[in-house]
């Protein structure tokens, strides 16, 4: 009997590009909330007050660890969490000394590192275009800093170390969870519990005199409400969901829209000012990422899709209701 679309690997791909796609549109306005919320309060604190507040949203999830599925999210969980906690200092350090514009498209060279990334963690060599999007990512990081008006301070080194460790972190998601049955949620849970208590432990041994008082002010909180219920809660699921259901250099793919959106949020919320040539260093940074895969990739149902993109124990046998190429 025919396999019905709507319970084909091919559908599952579909959800988890949807989802990685809206990733891209939160955390393109993450860079901005997040800017203004550092106005009140220290960075780590920041950080500390964001993921304990999401660990204690998600604290009824960890009902998973009496079973195996929840003991696989924690043993996944916790080198992952170290990873993630790396990754936001550098970000959240490196947005309050750089535009918010400049910290999303330089976040966007995680596309351009990620193949490679790959082939160090995963065994999967990348293709030859690699290369060559690297030189046109790095020429666009130039015209971008440079079009700003700004030399490459260190604000925008912190974005370039994120950048790569994001590419890790994907790749590492894969590998620790890859053909594991895991409770997502809790190993979202467990993320947000090493990020949270992290920050407060190095919060509280180098910060000179200790924290200060939480802010009264409620743009503080709601800024910081959206950036727990859509840019940790919602991305991290979303990103753990999707990465278990294809390649990393295809996750970072689908959100290498994340600067285009954080740039338009930067400049008509934060009012910040992008010269010409800042949007044409930006374009080469997001269509090299986006011309990266199309040579090597076979198109379907109006959209890019690889081979390995579904897990060979989904893959359609013969006669099956989905064409063997997706």
């Amino acid at each position: 009997m025919t396999k019905p679309f709507t319970n084909s690997p091919v559908k599952s791909l579909w959800v988890a590009d949807l989802l990685l796609l809206l990733v891209a549109v939160v955390w393109g306005t993450s860079y901005g909330v997040a800017k203004e919320a550092l106005a009140y309060y220290p960075v780590m604190g920041f950080l500390a007050i964001r993921f304990c507040m999401t660990f204690l949203l998600l604290l009824p999830s960890l009902r998973q660890l009496a079973r195996p599925e929840g003991r696989a999210a924690l043993r996944a969980g916790l080198p992952l969490g170290f990873i993630l906690l790396a990754i936001l200092m550098c970000e959240t350090f490196g947005v309050v000394l750089t535009q918010a514009s400049n910290a999303a498209f330089l976040i966007s060279l995680c596309v351009v590192f990620t193949p490679f990334v790959e082939w160090l963690v995963m065994r999967r060599r990348p293709g030859g275009s690699a290369f060559l999007v690297a030189f046109v990512s790095l020429l666009g990081t130039w015209l971008l800093t440079s079009g700003s008006n700004l030399t490459f301070n260190f604000g925008d080194g912190l974005m370039l170390v994120a950048a790569l460790l994001r590419a890790l972190m994907v790749c590492m998601t894969k590998r620790l969870t890859l053909d594991k049955n895991m409770a997502t949620l809790t190993l979202t849970a467990v993320q947000s519990g090493v990020v949270g208590i992290g920050s407060l432990i190095v919060a509280g041994v180098f910060t000179q005199g200790g924290l200060p008082a939480l802010p009264v002010d409620s743009g503080f909180w709601l800024g910081t409400i959206y950036l727990v219920l859509f840019c940790t809660i919602f991305a991290f699921f979303a990103q753990n969901y999707g990465v278990r259901r294809t390649n990393p250099t295809r996750v970072s793919l689908l959100m290498g829209s994340e600067p285009v959106f954080g740039a338009l949020f930067a400049a008509l919320w934060l009012g910040e000012k992008l010269s010409t040539m800042s949007w044409v260093g930006g374009a080469l940074i997001v269509g090299a990422t986006l011309w990266a895969t199309l040579p090597r990739s076979l198109f379907s149902l109006g959209w890019i899709f690889t081979a390995r993109d579904i897990k060979p124990e989904s893959r359609p046998i013969a006669g099956a209701g989905i064409d063997p190429g997706q």
